[in-house]
């Protein structure tokens, strides 16, 4: 499900049974030397999330991208998102990037990092077979943790 109007009204019928919020965080880069790579990591990003929703629609919530720049990264907000998300019945919270250096946070929330595919030059049937082998490193995250619990 989506954080949409929409869905939501679906999500508050169903919420005992969603116990999985997954939130993208996305890098943006201004500068001219970034900023072609920045779009791709979020192209990239956006499309392997939505996905991943499409799989696993009625176990997880895709939240609105959370989008930063390098000056306002502060590592303290994913952690304080987490709480709020697990405050509201989500059990499992994962945030998925393309900036490896998330990972330094990884053990204190769940970080999913993989490197940006660029897809805004693919046709749909190879964008869609790129996903499904991006999904085939994901589901053992997912699937380990939710066994934890």
């Amino acid at each position: 499900m989506y954080f949409n109007a929409n869905d939501l009204t679906s999500f508050m019928a169903q919420k005992d049974f969603i116990d999985t919020a997954i939130v993208p965080l996305v890098s943006v880069d201004l500068t001219s030397e970034r900023l072609k790579q920045s779009g791709t990591e979020a192209d990239f990003l956006l499309s392997l999330t939505s996905f991943i929703e499409q799989q696993f629609k009625g176990r997880l919530l895709l939240m609105p991208p959370f989008s930063y720049s390098v000056t306002l990264k502060n590592e303290e907000m994913p952690k304080q998102l987490e709480a709020q998300l697990h405050n509201a019945g989500f059990k499992h919270v994962f945030f998925i990037t393309c900036d490896h250096s998330w990972t330094n946070i990884g053990e204190e929330v769940n970080v999913i990092w993989l490197p940006a595919i660029p897809l805004e030059s693919m046709d749909k049937g190879v964008k869609n077979s790129i996903l499904e082998d991006q999904l085939r490193q994901v589901i053992p995250i997912l699937s380990t943790k939710w066994a934890q619990i």
